[in-house]
Formats: structure tokens, sequence, C-alpha cells
């Protein structure tokens, strides 16, 4: 089992929820190994998407765990829709993150979990199977990347900054185009291969900015509480935090107001 490290937190059974949330993307992603680099069959879903049976066997395995250890909480999964319509707690579930770089035998894929208490995501973890990085956090505790405190990085301006995206072609695609060479001009250096991992290089300190220009709840369920205890924000394009926003930014504090200015022009 994961070792997990945090400090008690009352009102909410968060250290049974914060355990489960581990030891399930941990367990889920040992199970994606056994398909990695085997060059598994992809099937294309009705939005292009990829899916192959690593992504629905590690959701089977998380859902499985999650009904029966709390049964009355809703579950919001990418591949196998929601559940428990109407519950307080709702677990958002994607069970790899990065399908594009899992079925190329890229590592840079990661199982996401989160746990939102009445609209406030309070429990989190972002594993990465082909790395082992287990970052994890809940509310007031911190942040920690296997076991060890993580914090963003105290970066002071974008000109010193490096920015990682996914794919460079979905900001014009979304009508970003514009504001994503106004944040390449900005910045110092500029990574692609990211998905889920650019998110959590910002939370563990490795850089200063993440953007995906579209995000959908499950693909921002751990990040909605990880980047917030690591010192940073996590939210849309103009300064709301929070995971149902449809597009992602993850950066510091600090540098939030500029990043927020370069992306207004």
């Amino acid at each position: 089992m994961m070792a997990v490290s945090y400090q008690a937190m009352p009102t909410l059974p968060i250290d049974d929820f914060l355990k489960t949330c581990v030891q399930a993307a941990y367990d889920a992603g040992r199970l994606t190994l056994g398909y990695f680099g085997t060059n598994p069959p992809v099937e294309f879903k009705a939005d292009d998407t990829p899916v192959t049976k690593a992504d629905r066997a590690a959701e089977e395995l998380i859902r499985a765990r999650l009904e029966a250890a709390y049964p009355d909480h809703g579950i919001v999964g990418e591949e196998t829709g929601t559940s428990g319509e109407g519950a307080s707690l709702r677990w958002f579930v994607d069970p790899i993150d990065g399908t594009k770089s899992f079925m190329r035998g890229v590592p840079l894929y990661a199982v996401l979990l989160g746990l939102e208490a009445e609209g406030e995501v309070v429990v989190g973890a972002a594993y990465c199977p082909a790395l082992d990085e287990m970052l994890y956090a809940a509310k007031g505790r911190g942040a920690f990347l296997n076991g060890r405190q993580v914090r963003v990085r105290d970066t002071a301006t974008l000109a010193r900054s490096f920015v990682a995206f996914t794919d460079a072609g979905s900001f014009a695609a979304q009508g970003r185009g514009a504001a994503w060479e106004r944040v390449q001009a900005a910045t110092y250096h500029r990574v692609g291969w990211s998905d889920a991992y650019g998110h959590a290089l910002v939370a563990s300190g490795r850089l200063e900015l993440m953007l995906d220009p579209i995000m959908n709840a499950y693909d921002a369920g751990p990040f909605g509480v990880i980047l917030p205890e690591a010192g940073g924000y996590f939210g849309d394009w103009s300064g709301n935090a929070g995971i149902h926003g449809g597009e992602g930014l993850s950066t510091s504090i600090g540098l939030l107001p500029e990043v927020l200015s370069v992306l207004r022009g």
C-alpha cells in the first residue's frame, strides 16, 4: 500500500477518503502498466478521442473500489459515465489522462481521482504509473509528491517561466490561438507532451505554467485541491478557480495576474 503523509482534519473523514483515493489511483495505475508499451488496440469514441482496454479496466477497478467503500457517493467517470446523481460527495475519475501518450508508449500519462464535497474538491491524487510519481493532496494539509511536501515555484515573472501544453493545435481550434501566441512570446521555454503531467509539474515546482484550452471536470478533478494546497491556482483562463470552467490553467498565485493579463491581451 502507498504511504500517505498528512495531518488530521475535522468535519469529514478526510483520512479515510485520502487513503482510498491514493490507493485506488495507485492500484489502477499498476494495472495500466500491464498494457503499457504493448501497442494496445485503440478505439476512437464519438468525439474522436482514443480509448483502450486499459482505460476501461482501470476505471472499472476504481469504480468498484469506490462503490464498495462509499455506496452513497456519486461517481463521474470518463469511460462509464455518472452514477449517484444529486450526491453531495462526488468522485471524478479519469483512468488514463493522456491516452494518446499511453497508446504510443510515452510515459507521461496519469490516473486522476478527485473527491468533490458540496462543489469543492477536498481530496485528490494524480498518479503517473510509468514514472511511479504519486502527487496527492487534501484540503488544509498541503500537497505531496511521493510523501514529500511540494509547493509551486516562486518565479517572479513569465519572462523566466516554463510553460507546458498538450496539443499546440488545440489553442486555435478553441479560438485561443492569439492568446497562445502571446503566452509563447511572454515566456522563456515552451514544452509539450503534458496532459495531466503538466499540471502536476506546476504543483511540484518544476514548471511555472500549464494551459489547457479545453478540459472536462474529470480531467481536472485532483488539481482542484492539489494546486491550492501547493500554494498555486487551478481554474479557468479568467481567474475563476475550480474544475468546472471547461478549460485549465495551473500557475502560482504570484504569477496569476501577469498570466491573466497576457491571456486577455
